[in-house]
This record gives C-alpha cells, structure tokens and sequence, in this order.
C-alpha cells in the first residue's frame, strides 16, 4: 500500500482526486491518501468526507476539459476517511505523517523546498508542473531524487490526453504521418481573458513568484511537441509581453480585487527540434473581442500527412478520425501502453503511471528529468525574450543563461 500525503488543497485538487476515484474503479487499490496539507486546516478538511466540513471552493472555469471546471470532489468518494490525517505545515507531514509520498500541488515557488524535505525522508514525489520555480531549483530537485534513490515524478498531464497518445503514434517510426516537419501551438484569449487574474491566483502574475503564460502553460506547450515528434527542442527565438498590466477578480460579476502584473500574459515564440523539425507557439491571457485559436488545438504536418486534433489528411486520401486510424493500426502493445486497464482519463493516466513506477521501484516516463527538459524550454523562451536573440535550450539546461531566473533564485536562496 502506498501511503501519499498531499502538500497544497487548492482549486486544482479537486481534479487529482477525480483521478484517484477513477483508479480506484477501475480496480487500482494500492493507494490511499493518508494526509492533506494546505495553510489553512479547513482548506484540508474541505475535501475530506462528503457532506461534513467546511464548503469547498466553486470551480473557477466552465471550459470543457479544463481541471479548473471540476468540483465538488472529496476523499470520501473513493477511500475511508476515518484515519486521514490534517497538516498545516508540509514539513511536520513530511517528517512525521503516516505516509510513504507525496503529492505537491502547491505553488511554483514551494515545489523545490518540499521536494528537499520529501527527498530528505526517503519520500516518493510527484510534483506539479512547472517542476520548480527555476532552472536552479529543478537541478537541485532531481539531484536531489537520485541521490535519495526514490521515484520523482511530474504531473504533466497532457501526453496523457487520449489525441496526444494518438498524435505520437501517427508521427512515430511506423506511423501514417511520418516524421514530422512544422508543428503550429496557438491561442488568444481563450482562457482568463481579456483582463481576469488566472484561476484567482494572483502570484501567477508575478515574476518573483515564478508566474507568467510562457511558465504556465509553455510547459503543457513543449511537453507536447516533444511528446509527438519524439525529438528534443533545441533553441527558442521569443517574444513576450503584458497585455493587461492591470488584472481584476470580478465578485458577483464586477470587478472588485485589482492585481498589478509584471510577468508575461502574451508570447509568440518560434522553436526548432534536433530532428530538423520546427515550429510556432503563441499563447495569450488577453485578447478582447473574443478568442483566436490555431485548429482544433496543435496542429502538425509530417512527411506524409497532417493531424489536427482527431483529424489526419494523409497525401491523396480523405480526411479521417485519427482515433479510428490509431484503433486499427497501432500495435495492441502501444494501445495497452497507453492506456492501461482501458483508462482514458488523462489524470487517471498519469497518477498510475506514477504509482507503478514508486512499485517498482523505478521512474515513470514523465520523471523528473522530463519535467526538467520542460522547464527548460519554456525559460529559454522567457531568457530569449529578454536577451532579445535565439538562445539554446542547452544555454538554459547548464545555467550559463539565468539573467531572467537570477533575481528568483535571489529571492528564494538558489544562488
């Protein structure tokens, strides 16, 4: 049985414990959660037990498939509660809680310190991406795990995703798409626009606190690019911007909680792979008048075809669902690979993963080290921007370019 403590009850868990209820239907059995821990105990208890506790917070989004639209999850729905334990401070749970992991959905600024206090007592991680607040704090983090010999892990949610796993397949050695050439990320004013503070969480507008579009979802942007080309990102040339220097939390629809912002709501970014391959990505947190999207989400073009969502048009054929394709086509034991016992739910996916690894004793295939070539990328494309020049992701990945990082590791000792 694998014990897992949780540092950070905010909006974002009620996802995570959606997961958990769905491997635990689906016949997964060695878990539980032993411990919550936020900084306020009714945060904690608020997922707890069905029907008893504080109120928990409403979701904060009605888009279809963002985590953020999900609520009203609790322990309960999938575990007996009788014996979890409630912690206002991740150190005290780390160190004397009935745990063997942990599981940090904190903020960016925390993930480096509670993984030195997880890695300190033996403790299995799986971090939330972004994997550390800077290039130094994600170093130290896996340096951290191998030294300690436990499996760390980041929640990188979106390979997971049913489209991705299909998309890998088509640009993969055997797959209908071939090798990939240009790949096209994009959206405006999709998500918090034009002037929301993202998911109420105001230090996601601040540099100091590791915030920004470009760390936020660049992550989620890269891991996918590496994850269907199967090739390493190799140099960013990038823009960023503040659109809304001002952003506002509406209460009962006006606008009531001014946040000024520092860090980057728009970039515009082109990136090229070791394959040869390259690509555009933009994304943007402002946008009035409505939203701008590229496709129905990545759109990629290999040697003999292009996938856009579930859509392939190989050369001289008809348009068809790749999914259809992938069910046909790809090796049963790629399609068990990727979605064990039948899973499809991209959460689900990536905790059993996890999971398997901490019994195995090994690593899972979003490891550390994967959540660190991520971060990488998307600081190359906020050091790229302030350098005014294409910079190397390997440049970033060494520490030889940190001028952006360097007043954050300042601030948090990672100097």
């Amino acid at each position: 049985m694998i014990r897992i403590g949780i540092v950070g009850c905010g909006r974002i868990l009620a996802a995570h414990l959606e997961g958990y209820r769905i491997l635990r239907e689906a016949g997964v059995d060695g878990f539980e959660i032993a411990a919550l821990c936020a900084r306020r105990a009714e945060d904690a208890l608020s997922y707890v037990k069905r029907g008893e506790g504080p109120a928990q917070r409403p979701a904060v989004s009605d888009l279809p498939g963002d985590p953020l639209a999900i609520d009203d999850r609790y322990l309960s729905d999938f575990q007996d509660t009788g014996s979890v334990e409630i912690y206002t401070d991740y150190r005290e749970m780390i160190a004397r809680g009935r745990i063997d992991a942990v599981n940090d959905f904190s903020t960016h600024g925390l993930h480096h310190q509670v993984a030195e206090a997880a890695f300190a007592h033996g403790r299995h991680l799986l971090s939330q991406k972004p994997l550390a607040v800077t290039m130094e704090g994600a170093r130290r983090m896996c340096e951290g795990a191998e030294r300690a010999g436990v499996t760390f892990g980041v929640f990188e949610n979106l390979r997971y995703v049913p489209s991705a796993r299909h998309q890998s397949w088509a640009f993969s050695e055997h797959g209908p798409a071939g090798a990939l050439q240009m790949a096209v990320l994009g959206n405006i004013g999709t998500w918090w626009a034009p002037d929301l503070v993202v998911a109420e969480t105001p230090w996601r507008h601040r540099i100091d606190e590791g915030g920004g579009m470009a760390l936020d979802l660049g992550p989620h942007f890269f891991d996918l690019v590496r994850h269907v080309s199967g090739s390493e990102v190799v140099a960013v040339s990038a823009r960023t911007q503040v659109a809304e220097a001002t952003r506002w939390i509406r209460r009962r629809g006006e606008k009531a909680d001014a946040v000024a912002c520092d860090a980057d709501d728009t970039f515009h970014a082109h990136f090229s792979l070791a394959s040869g391959a390259c690509g555009t990505m933009f994304g943007s947190w402002g946008g009035h008048g409505g939203s701008t999207v590229v496709g129905e989400g990545a759109v990629f073009h290999g040697s003999r075809a292009r996938v856009c969502g579930d859509e392939i048009r190989i050369d001289g054929e008809p348009p068809r669902p790749l999914a259809e394709l992938y069910a046909a086509e790809a090796p049963a034991q790629l399609r068990e690979a990727h979605f064990p016992l039948g899973l499809e739910d991209d959460f689900a996916l990536a905790q059993l993963d996890w999971l398997r690894a901490v019994e195995r004793g090994g690593q899972p295939e979003c490891s550390g080290r994967e959540g660190l070539r991520d971060l990488a990328c998307a600081y190359t494309l906020v050091e790229s921007s302030l350098a005014g020049r294409e910079v190397a992701v390997e440049e970033v990945e060494s520490g030889a370019v940190r001028a952006y990082q360097r007043p954050i590791d300042e601030r948090y000792g990672l100097l």
